[in-house]
């Protein structure tokens, strides 16, 4: 993974998300963005409050004591649904204070991709920042300004006048994040960061259909369909032909597998037997 997270850390980013998808399941792109800035706007807190990370790095501090913090913390300045994906959050453990900000940060960034998605346009996005990312490296005078010592008005605005016209909302949101948020990593070390969140966000778009022979195009629309109306999000299907399980269909999504398989039931069936005897 691009960002390097201690063992705690790294299975509560993984919890994290799974808290995330839940949260903009069946969302509007716009209430799955408000809620990419509130989660950003949360990381900034963090980030600066030493203090706030260690409360909610300690493990020994108590879970009810932590979701009251958050609650006392952002209660009046964010929406229900961010206060509530925070509280859950809160209750994770961690290998550091630090890594709070490094998962908030890594959440806005999905939630902001589920955003870009529900308009169709992840893909345009990610290539779009990558396409950013490049220009930025290879322009010296203009990669002095952004790291600069500019204000973040000043910096936003280059950016803005950048993408003006030619990129996705999204786009220029992500970007403006990063510059206004780089804390002491080098611009590219961000980039990398947010490319590995938007890439994340679109790994667990897509759908990994197994099946033992070719599915016809109408087929396809309707396992789409089905798979869609279960997430709450466009989502994208590969289909892989796979002889060997014989027939029925694999599908592999995010973190859940779901294996109605022949061969799959044929080996269930032999374990059952085995037990038996």
């Amino acid at each position: 993974m691009r960002i390097h997270l201690g063992g705690s850390s790294r299975q509560s980013l993984v919890t994290a998300r799974g808290q995330l998808d839940a949260a903009v399941k069946g969302v509007t792109a716009a209430s799955a963005s408000e809620l990419s800035s509130e989660l950003f706007f949360a990381s900034d807190v963090f980030a600066k409050n030493t203090s706030l990370r260690r409360a909610f790095a300690d493990p020994s501090r108590d879970v009810a004591a932590k979701s009251a913090l958050v609650k006392d913390l952002f209660g009046k300045n964010l929406g229900a649904a961010a206060v509530s994906l925070l509280s859950s959050v809160s209750t994770l453990r961690w290998s550091a204070g630090g890594d709070i900000v490094h998962v908030l940060e890594q959440l806005a960034i999905e939630a902001e991709a589920s955003a870009a998605n529900i308009n169709s346009e992840l893909d345009v996005v990610e290539d779009q920042f990558f396409e950013l990312s490049r220009t930025i490296a290879e322009n010296f005078e203009l990669r002095k300004a952004l790291v600069g010592s500019g204000t973040p008005e000043a910096k936003s605005a280059l950016v803005t006048e950048l993408l003006a016209k030619k990129a996705s909302a999204s786009t220029v949101k992500l970007a403006i994040a990063l510059i206004s948020s780089l804390r002491g990593r080098s611009i590219e070390a961000g980039f990398a960061d947010y490319l590995f969140g938007l890439a994340n966000r679109r790994n667990r778009l897509i759908a990994l259909v197994r099946v033992a022979t070719e599915i016809s195009a109408a087929q396809k629309s309707r396992l789409a369909t089905a798979i869609e109306k279960q997430v709450g999000q466009p989502i994208s299907i590969n289909v892989q032909v796979d002889p060997s399980i014989i027939g029925g269909v694999s599908i592999k999504f995010a973190d859940d597998l779901v294996d109605g398989s022949i061969s799959n039931r044929l080996a269930s069936a032999g374990r059952a037997l085995v037990g038996q005897n």
